[in-house]
């Protein structure tokens, strides 16, 4: 379920729509943290994904 939400994201972002990324990234971060809380993905590799995603997204607003 979490690499279908990062699958999403990391599609909107290539297809260069900065409005849909951020609307996946939204969905997805909830999603992400539950699965670190449940230690099933490290926190700090949660933390990591979130990061370089959004600074992805960022990447295209500019």
């Amino acid at each position: 379920m979490v690499r279908t939400y990062i699958k999403r994201v990391v599609k909107a972002i290539s297809t260069g729509d900065h409005a849909k990324a951020m609307e996946e990234f939204k969905a997805m971060q909830p999603v992400v943290d539950r699965i670190a809380d449940k230690d099933v993905l490290s926190k700090k590799k949660a933390a990591r994904l979130k990061s370089r995603l959004n600074k992805r997204i960022k990447a295209l607003a500019a």
